[in-house]
């Protein structure tokens, strides 16, 4: 404001909120909302979040008359005609009964008690003033719920009306696109609605020209469309998908073709024509706002948010469209899918450009990578004409490659979990298409120009040598992190498989390696859904075998090198794993190795561990140990090293990490379609070829239940390993064993170094009883709470991006009770170079870490230890989730 004597007016006027009851609806004390103030920092400045729970809870009265005034008035300045005029109409008046509105409403959201009242107000049908009476009087509504004082009827003239929220909702669209306000101004004879797409781009050849004072106003619109659609955050994880919130439903199923393809293709070319390299210094963190960037985390979070909102589906009743989606779907122009690869590249590939920086830790981290990530497997899983492109264009390739380069930066940090996890699900995602696969084969010599931090010491090989390799390192090097996606990882390598064209030896090292640990009695016998991962690696050793063999002879020699663990494996009792255990752990017990739970020294049992949390990491539960060599991969010795003690990747099992927070259960995880041929998926309905998200309710419960009496505690039984022992897919290798053992001498088939002339040998051999079985894929299948936990890491990312964008001074959310996520407070850091105002640097994992890991069986999944998710209250987040 312009004085300091006017902000203490309006301050007087928000305790007189509060104290005052009834103030009637027709007092000029209401202008002062929308006059008063100078901008959105004011208003968020002094109507403090104690100031809008005090008026709640004490006069719900006022707070809905204030809402009704706000509306109002920003009803009659959308249809007035000199709007925006600066003496008739003002722009700023409009913008502040936008910014109230987005100060109020997360408030309301917040108590679960109103929410009745909120459904009745916002949501009922209403009866409001013909246009006549309305101009004489310039409020708009009646008492639709006798709450808010009664109204004057200059005229007597009434008509219906539509709900509050949907007026409101339609309007900020229509204002998106206002002439002078939001896009340039329109000539008198127009339309001030004109709905003229805001960047070339998709559906649109020409940018229109633009004004900071525009975007600025764009900003506004699009943060208060987003906090109608935040009332998402005060749901739980497993309510959201059901339930849904009106205002997205609203959005999302708006009929009029016309309104969604401008606001879709606004909000994508503004995201995607964005240019983070644009500025000139090595040192952009230490700009404190851009203008282009902010509008652009606006435009980017809610055009995520209306792709990702699944209609919440009504029994006996018609599940209507997401327009959004539907329509996104329908792009088939190469020039708009190439217009969509190169703006989500660019900005992907920022970090990996800025190790050019001379100024050291001074370049930021690249602030939208886990939306357009997101925005990338959104639309892959919703236009399958996109996913040609990128795979026949072989786009894919720089994909994956970046996809690896954030799985593997995010690895460690445990805010980030869910990114990760989400990179893992788009592999899988292009994974299923047939040349993907076969593409992968090409040939990768450009690992010179990736960052140093995802190199493999001397590489040398194919794209696929490449992303299993990578997969290797994410499972090996996570420190146990990541055990909810080992299933999702080994998905990955099961459906590009039957495609691989000479595996590296490091390649097929590796891959032994992992099943060596797999398979070890300390990894089977730690909890009871292990064995679905050795499951799963040896399908896609099979398919190998069946469908490359002569392809692939390293491989071939690699399962000969360690035919040992194979035919043990087939011999597997519970007797003889606890008695491998206990030699274990006698020689760890022994040779007094560190008991540091990172390092392979814990002498006690996997079972045993399970029963104490302080073992998380214990040495039969982690591969953090596995040696990475240059160039080659220590599998061990010859037959009879079978002994030698061999790390195993931490089981997947909830008691193995105590200390991370879920508030999802263990139908959330997105599951593989498991046992499905191309040719069966051929003859799947065109819907479910498509990856939907609706009608997904089935896949809940669908697996046997856990036979665990106690979470955490889990006892082998002879029984048990019966169950599944008989049904691990050792046929296929144990043949090939058996047949080439006979061919292939015993010191070549021992010796580290394969020689030319045995994998010559290897390749003339035809293998007999060994046929091709139908290559199947594994698909990605969403459930109710699988969808809760997608939406908990989006609005995660915009709750977060939000106080990176106010620097937590007008955050939207602040100090509300969220239920999405558990937000953890952290203390603000000192000064910096680059963050002036002591800005927060860490977020709680739990505000990702929402998945279990994954069955590959239609069991029930093992998920990560539940557990509630209290409200947040008076946190401040910053935008690393």
């Amino acid at each position: 404001m312009g004085a300091s004597d006017s902000k203490l007016v309006f301050k007087k006027g928000i305790f007189r909120l509060s104290e005052e009851r009834n103030i009637a609806p027709d007092d000029k004390y209401w202008n002062s909302f929308w006059e008063l103030p100078e901008s959105a920092e004011d208003i968020f400045s002094l109507f403090a979040p104690a100031d809008v729970r005090r008026t709640r809870d004490g006069a719900l009265e006022n707070l809905g008359t204030l809402l009704l005034a706000v509306t109002s008035r920003l009803f009659v300045l959308r249809h007035h005609p000199s709007f925006p005029d600066p003496e008739l109409a003002p722009e700023r008046e409009a913008l502040n009964c936008i910014s109230v509105l987005t100060r109020v409403l997360p408030y309301i959201y917040e108590k679960e008690s109103l929410q009745p009242w909120e459904e009745t107000f916002f949501w009922s049908k209403r009866r409001k003033l013909t246009r006549n009476a309305s101009i004489a009087s310039e409020v708009l509504f009646d008492d639709n719920d006798g709450t808010e004082g009664q109204l004057r009827d200059p005229a007597g003239e009434w008509e219906d009306a539509k709900p509050l929220a949907e007026e409101l909702i339609d309007t900020l669209i229509d204002l998106l696109f206002f002439s002078d306000l939001t896009v340039p101004a329109q000539p008198h004879s127009r339309p001030k609605v004109s709905y003229a797409i805001w960047q070339s781009g998709v559906g649109c050849n020409t940018s229109i020209p633009t004004t900071k004072e525009h975007e600025s106003n764009r900003c506004e619109i699009l943060r208060l469309l987003l906090t109608l659609a935040g009332q998402s955050l005060y749901m739980t994880p497993n309510m959201l998908p059901q339930k849904g919130t009106r205002a997205l439903t609203y959005v999302c199923t708006c009929p009029d073709k016309q309104v969604v393809l401008s606001v879709l293709c606004s909000l994508l070319n503004t995201t995607l024509k964005y240019n983070p390299a644009s500025w000139r210094v090595p040192y952009n963190t230490l700009v404190f706002k851009d203008p282009k960037q902010i509008l652009v985390t606006y435009t980017l979070q809610f055009l995520l948010a209306t792709l990702l909102y699944p209609i919440p589906e009504q029994p006996g009743v018609t599940t209507p469209k997401n327009f959004y989606r539907h329509f996104l779907g329908r792009l088939h122009r190469p020039q708009d899918f190439q217009f969509i690869v190169d703006g989500m590249t660019r900005i992907l590939n920022q970090p990996l450009h800025a190790n050019s920086s001379y100024i050291p830790s001074t370049h930021s981290s690249n602030k939208f990578a886990p939306e357009i990530i997101m925005l990338f497997w959104e639309v892959t899983q919703c236009n399958k004409r996109f996913r040609s492109f990128i795979v026949d264009t072989e786009r894919a390739h720089d994909f994956v490659i970046l996809i690896l380069f954030y799985a593997l930066e995010y690895k460690n940090d445990a805010s980030k979990q869910g990114v990760v996890r989400m990179c893992a699900f788009l592999l899988q995602t292009l994974g299923v298409e047939k040349n993907f696969g076969l593409n992968l084969n090409k040939s990768f010599d450009a690992q010179d120009t990736l960052p140093h931090a995802i190199r493999i010491a001397g590489f040398k090989g194919t794209y696929a040598d490449f992303l299993v390799q990578s997969i290797y390192s994410l499972i090996t090097t996570s420190q146990g992190k990541l055990s909810a996606i080992y299933p999702a990882l080994l998905a990955v390598i099961n459906n590009i498989a039957p495609y691989f064209d000479g595996l590296s030896a490091p390649t097929c090292a590796k891959t032994m390696q992992l099943f060596n640990s797999m398979s070890s009695p300390s990894f089977l016998l730690a909890n009871e859904t292990n064995h679905h991962l050795l499951q799963s690696l040896l399908e896609s050793m099979n398919s190998i075998v069946e469908h490359q063999y002569k392809r692939n002879p390293r491989f071939i020699f690699a399962i000969l090198k360690n035919r040992k663990r194979f035919e043990a494996l087939r011999s597997f009792t519970l007797e003889t794993g606890q008695e491998e255990i206990e030699r274990r752990n006698r020689r760890q017990k022994e040779s007094g190795a560190s008991n540091d739970p990172l390092e392979p020294s814990s002498t006690r049992s996997s079972v045993d561990s399970l029963r104490s949390p302080t073992a998380s990491l214990s040495r039969e539960s982690t591969l953090d140990h596995v040696p990475e060599e240059d160039g080659t991969f220590a599998i061990g010795e010859d037959d009879d090293s079978d002994d030698e003690e061999r790390p195993t990747p931490a089981p997947s099992s909830p008691s193995e990490n105590p200390s991370r927070a879920s508030s999802v259960g263990d139908d959330d995880v997105p599951r593989q379609v498991r046992g499905m041929s191309e040719k069966a998926r051929g003859k799947m309905p065109a819907g479910a070829n498509s990856f939907s998200r609706q009608n997904s309710i089935s896949s809940l419960g669908s697996g046997p239940a856990s036979s665990q009496s106690q979470p955490g505690v889990f006892a082998p039984s002879a029984q048990w390993i019966d169950s599944w022992l008989p049904e691990l897919p050792l046929h296929t290798i144990l043949t090939l064993i058996q047949q080439l053992t006979a061919l292939i001498p015993r010191q070549a088939a021992a010796s580290d170094t394969v020689m030319p002339a045995t994998l010559h040998k290897i390749q003339e051999v035809k293998l007999v009883g060994v046929d091709p079985s139908p290559i199947r894929v594994h698909s990605f299948e969403w459930s109710q709470l699988a969808l809760g936990w997608y939406e908990s890491l989006l609005w995660g990312f915009i709750f977060t991006s939000e106080m990176h964008v106010a620097k937590g001074t007008v955050g939207i959310w602040n100090t509300t009770s969220i239920k999405l996520f558990r937000v953890q407070e952290t203390a603000p850091q000192g000064p910096s170079l680059t963050s002036p105002r002591g800005a927060v640097d860490a977020v709680g994992s739990n505000i990702v870490s929402r998945i279990g890991s994954i069955n590959l069986r239609g069991a029930t999944p093992q998920a990560l230890a539940p557990s509630p998710a209290p409200a947040g209250r008076g946190h401040t987040l910053p935008r690393n989730a």
